[in-house]
């Protein structure tokens, strides 16, 4: 094993000098482009990202536009990448960096950013200013349960303190950017988690989980998750060209999104009035499933909502950030 622990950092950099992705965030220095990238693909696959990446850099070049955006721009922006408490937590940073003055450079100011937990400032820390910290994600706990066989629990604290503390250690100080990257993008297109490419893998030889044919059963992960089920009703309440929308407010899913009435809006002679469009429309997101029923309210007066309604114009929908199931229920007014 003493012999594999010399080869491992040594064998991905050199994997990495010629199999490295060519990603557009690769190509800067600038901090505040390396972060946007490392939130928009937090929960987001990279060849989606990166569209998304390069219309935010485009319309915000800079930290300081994107803190003089409006939330409900951001949001917009964000539509269809999900998950939008990171677009949130993304434009309150940015308001915070322009109110400190400067872009945080080290892994201690830059952990105090909305958003941005450990992974995301080690990477920052390695990428924009070269400080030798191990950005430990879902691809450093994948290779490196395999690589040495590690099967403690990797959402647990001690699992968790173990591959920090060895991630920390196989890191070359000088070469932190390379080192995480290549972890990044070995995890992504050799390790993978499912079908990993080990004919490919140019640590098969000293790899422990190869060795011992565990490969499918690591790294270990306990389950604790428990999702719930969740019924909606959703209508589109349509008056005189107008329809009714609000703005969730926070302590529910979609805070900061707008979204259209639910059952709980209407009385009981309007909700017999709606047309069903589609019924049982199953919806998925991380800590729950939502089971939709859809609906079309045609109105001639604008029914009683209450007061955090706002009738808009038809058209204007598409100035309003949405969540996808929203998406849905318009697609199925086509």
């Amino acid at each position: 094993m003493e012999q594999s622990n010399n080869i491992f950092t040594p064998t991905l950099l050199t994997w990495f000098a010629q199999n490295a992705r060519d990603l557009p965030w690769r190509h800067t220095q600038d901090p505040y482009a390396i972060w946007l990238s490392e939130i928009i693909l937090q929960q987001t696959r990279i060849a989606q990202g990166t569209a998304y990446w390069q219309r935010f850099m485009q319309r915000w070049p800079t930290v300081n536009d994107l803190a003089h955006a409006t939330e409900d721009e951001v949001l917009r922006a964000w539509q269809g990448l999900g998950y939008y408490s990171r677009a949130r937590n993304l434009h309150h940073a940015a308001q915070q960096i322009v109110q400190q003055g400067t872009f945080p450079n080290n892994y201690a100011d830059l952990r105090r950013l909305k958003g941005v937990g450990d992974y995301t400032a080690a990477a920052i820390a390695s990428m924009a200013f070269h400080q030798p910290h191990a950005a430990v994600d879902g691809n450093f706990y994948r290779v490196f349960a395999r690589y040495f066989g590690l099967s403690q629990p990797i959402n647990t604290p001690q699992g968790k303190q173990l591959f920090a503390t060895m991630a920390q250690h196989y890191l070359p100080p000088h070469q932190a950017s390379a080192y995480n990257q290549a972890i990044m993008d070995f995890g992504a297109t050799v390790c993978t988690p499912k079908a990993p490419s080990c004919s490919a893998c140019p640590l098969q030889e000293t790899c422990a989980a190869f060795r011992e044919d565990r490969v499918d059963q690591l790294p270990v992960k306990l389950r604790t998750l428990k999702v719930k089920q969740r019924q909606m009703d959703c209508f589109y309440v349509h008056c005189q060209g107008q329809i009714a929308l609000h703005k969730r407010a926070a302590g529910d899913i979609w805070q900061g999104l707008w979204t259209v009435p639910e059952a709980d809006h209407l009385s009981t002679s309007l909700r017999q009035q709606a047309t069903l469009l589609k019924s049982n429309v199953k919806h998925v997101l991380t800590h729950r499933v939502i089971h939709a029923n859809f609906y079309r309210l045609e109105c001639h007066e604008r029914p009683t909502l209450p007061a955090d309604f706002i009738w808009i114009d038809e058209a204007d929908i598409d100035h309003y950030a949405i969540p996808r199931l929203m998406e849905m229920l318009l697609e199925s007014l086509a």
